[in-house]
């Protein structure tokens, strides 16, 4: 059976993990959370004070980050080290410094090449922000998500508040609307949409219905190889 690299790429808070894990589920791929890999990378800076200006130190914290996935009780979770980090890194304090820590291109080429590693072999469902573009330009099937921001705003503060954080929606749609801006103007892998992606607005649909047009664009993509 044929199987082929799943590239979902979009916007802070408009599902991305949510139908990546979700199709990943439905073809038996593995999935990767790249998002998680740069949220992770974000909180080893921020508890060893690295000055994302001084390349040295960056490029010293690099060659010193074990960033993996393991599954506990049917939950995706990133480790770092060897220590389970999932829940501090969705945290405001991550939030607010991840797009400048995945600006600095040394913690982008370190990334990217962990990326490619994992899904060389095909029958992976990855998401981010350059996996079309960057990460695997040859994905057979590229998806690209969208929604509102008030929308987007909301599902981020449903998520943090779920978790006990006390945090302002307000605040929460301002940090996505800097995230955004950060993540469009970098130099390095900036966010856009390949030219050969398949764009979903997700505004006003819910999450089973954003996977089974996902799902279709597979099965259309898989139909082609026959």
């Amino acid at each position: 059976m044929n199987k082929i690299t799943i590239a979902v790429d979009g916007y802070s808070s408009c599902g991305k993990s949510t139908l990546a894990k979700a199709l990943a589920s439905e073809l038996g791929y593995g999935y990767v959370d790249t998002g998680a890999m740069y949220r992770a990378t974000t909180l080893y800076f921020l508890r060893n004070d690295i000055q994302l200006d001084d390349n040295e130190e960056v490029n010293n914290a690099l060659c010193h980050l074990n960033i993996s996935f393991k599954s506990l009780d049917g939950k995706n979770c990133t480790f770092l080290n060897g220590e389970n980090v999932e829940s501090e890194i969705r945290g405001m304090e991550v939030s607010n410094m991840v797009s400048p820590v995945a600006t600095i291109s040394a913690v982008r080429r370190a990334m990217v090449a962990r990326q490619r590693e994992m899904g060389k072999e095909k029958g992976v469902v990855m998401d981010g922000r350059d996996i079309g573009t960057v990460v695997f330009p040859d994905a057979e099937l590229k998806i690209f998500l969208t929604a509102d921001m008030e929308v987007r705003g909301k599902r981020r503060w449903d998520e943090l508040t779920a978790k006990g954080m006390d945090i302002n929606l307000k605040d929460v749609v301002e940090n996505l609307k800097e995230r955004d801006r950060i993540d469009s103007t970098r130099e390095d892998s900036p966010l856009r949409m390949a030219e050969d992606a398949v764009e979903i607005n997700n505004t006003d649909i819910n999450k089973k219905e954003q996977v089974e047009i996902a799902l279709d664009l597979v099965n259309r993509k898989l139909a082609s190889f026959i």
